[in-house]
């Protein structure tokens, strides 16, 4: 069994911390090729995924990358580097850790290139990236493990097949290298632990107490539709007041910004709130990350971009604004609050209108009965395919039987046939019958029975064009006269191009007004008033999971609805007479 090291253990003893379980078990299996370990939001299955490496690496870890850590959350691998450095400072591990991210500077990524830390924290897209590189398997000699942190968020998009594709050319580059699965929300583990690897061994943990969620009772109704939950602002600031620290989740970064507007403007007592979402710069989102992880927010007003796996420990509430359209999200969120082991999150539900109070209604009783969310997996996508074809031929020469066998060890490809791996090869090598008349196409060729760029400055076309998240264009938004200052965040281009010199909309919780565009930036300057005119940029919107609108159909087909607040089940009934 793989041992802490002293000086970590001796750490860990004046603490008066003990290692869970689970974690233990991880300590154990140090050694097995593949581990998916199912534990509890506040349960430490991070750190659980992390002790094996901190206790091969010792306090004197050789230099190179050990250790690869992937996220499907830029923040979450900010909040990793922060929790980790506390065992390993505290303990004087001389381990480097670092972050690389859409975020990170062009200096420190090329450093990080040269001389690898032992661990280094990353998203799928930065991955991609590093892989494609000339000098990957170098970066990556001597890399002993892979941690993918909420491996079901991942799994459930082509982020997911494209990560394993390139768990398989990690494998192909450190054969030895050995992978560990995180999750709190698995509706189908074995499903789960085969998208992973074939060999991979399942570790459940305790589950912990059910979470203690309800509705938020307030003095007025829901609205029949509409309102974005603002009727309750009353009852939430209660609320606030009434806890430490308080997350209010929402599903847009629009819905987001014009609530924190108006709860701003109710918050007679001045409360530290704050906002955070994607579309704010990478200073606001620090600002608000360190405000709370030092405990100098009461709220936070927020949106996906703190969904998973971030610590707050000082967080007792979560309060989820508007149906959350998806029982996992949910179940990810609610987690956020007493962040602490065998400790039950506290979370209310607030609909935005009397329809999604069924809805809330059909969600806390799928968590209540500990139903989860999820679509059978279908065969590895072959545009996700393609692209990491000419990705490994960015990164070099590659023969294609070689290719076709590491890429049928990734779960969601185990069945893909040869004819079907040609097809797609010729597909990325000449545009296939649609495109092969345009030179443009004609991207692979074939020398010496391996198969390399026709043209290697096409490398970099490639790398920009790598990942598989739909990208909406965007442009940032900066306050007038600041030319070179920190940008206040991004909007959409087609919202840019709708506004007018005078037009006001929020960002950031506070009201700017339109002034110009100029050099591909959105120039504002602050405005005074209330209201703005605009309401807002567009955001991603959700969908309703499968099992939800089940659980909604059959709420509806009740004869009655006695489990549903009086002013809702008399909603429904005035409908059905309609």
């Amino acid at each position: 069994m793989t041992t802490l090291p002293s000086v970590l253990s001796d750490w860990f003893a004046a603490k008066g911390w003990t290692l869970h379980p689970h974690q233990q078990d991880m300590l154990a299996r140090a050694k097995d090729p593949a581990t998916l370990l199912i534990a509890p939001t506040g349960g430490g299955k991070t750190l659980a995924g992390f002790l094996p490496t901190l206790a091969e690496l010792g306090p004197t870890p050789p230099p190179g990358l050990h250790t690869l850590y992937v996220s499907p959350l830029k923040a979450l691998t900010a909040d990793i580097r922060r929790n980790l450095r506390t065992p390993i400072e505290g303990a004087g591990l001389n381990i480097r850790v670092e972050d690389r991210t859409g975020d990170t500077t062009y200096t420190q990524r090329r450093k990080q290139r040269a001389d690898p830390p032992q661990i280094l924290l990353t998203t799928p897209e930065s991955l991609a990236l590093l892989l494609s590189y000339e000098d990957a398997p170098r970066i990556f000699q001597g890399l002993q493990r892979v941690i993918i942190d909420e491996i079901h968020a991942l799994a459930e998009s082509k982020r997911g097949d494209q990560l394993v594709l390139q768990l398989a050319r990690l494998q192909s580059l450190t054969p030895h290298l050995r992978r560990i699965g995180l999750s709190a929300t698995v509706e189908n583990p074995p499903a789960l632990a085969r998208f992973l690897s074939p060999r991979t061994t399942i570790l459940e943990a305790d589950p912990g107490p059910d979470p203690d969620i309800s509705m938020l009772e307030t003095d007025a109704a829901p609205p029949w539709s509409g309102n974005g939950g603002r009727y309750a602002i009353p009852a939430i600031l209660n609320e606030v007041t009434r806890h430490q620290t308080t997350l209010i989740f929402h599903n847009t970064r629009a819905q987001a910004e014009l609530f924190f507007h108006d709860l701003w403007l109710a918050n007679t007592e001045d409360l530290p709130i704050g906002i955070h979402h994607g579309s704010l710069s990478r200073e606001s989102r620090d600002r608000v990350e360190q405000a709370m992880a030092a405990g100098q927010l009461r709220a936070v007003v927020c949106t996906g971009s703190l969904d998973l796996g971030i610590d707050w420990g000082d967080v007792d509430l979560v309060i989820q604004v508007g149906a959350p359209k998806n029982v996992k999200r949910l179940v990810q969120r609610i987690g956020r609050a007493n962040h602490r082991y065998n400790a039950p999150s506290k979370a209310l539900l607030v609909p935005a209108n009397r329809f999604e109070v069924v809805e809330c209604q059909a969600a806390l009783d799928a968590v209540k009965a500990h139903s989860l969310d999820g679509e059978p997996r279908g065969p590895g996508p072959r545009d996700v395919l393609c692209q990491h074809i000419l990705a490994t031929a960015a990164a070099g020469p590659f023969d294609a039987d070689a290719l076709y066998a590491e890429v049928i060890t990734a779960g969601p490809y185990a069945q893909l046939t040869r004819p079907e791996f040609d097809a797609c090869l010729d597909f990325t090598a000449t545009g296939g019958y649609a495109l092969k008349a345009y030179d443009r196409w004609q991207r692979l060729k074939q020398t010496h029975g391996k198969w390399h760029l026709r043209d290697p400055r096409s490398a970099a076309l490639i790398r920009q064009n790598l990942g598989t998240i739909l990208e909406i264009e965007t442009l940032k938004v900066r306050l007038k006269n600041h030319v070179g200052g920190t940008p206040l965040g991004e909007v959409e281009e087609s919202f840019a191009s709708s506004l007018t010199p005078g037009d006001t909309f929020l960002i950031g919780g506070q009201i700017v007004r339109y002034e110009s565009l100029r050099e591909m930036t959105v120039e504002v300057s602050r405005t005074p008033g209330r209201d703005p005119k605009v309401a807002v940029f567009n955001g991603t919107k959700f969908a309703t999971s499968t099992l939800l609108a089940d659980r909604i159909l059959r709420i509806f087909q009740q004869e009655s609805w006695p489990d549903l607040p009086t002013h809702t089940a008399e909603w429904l009934t005035l409908q059905r007479e309609v």
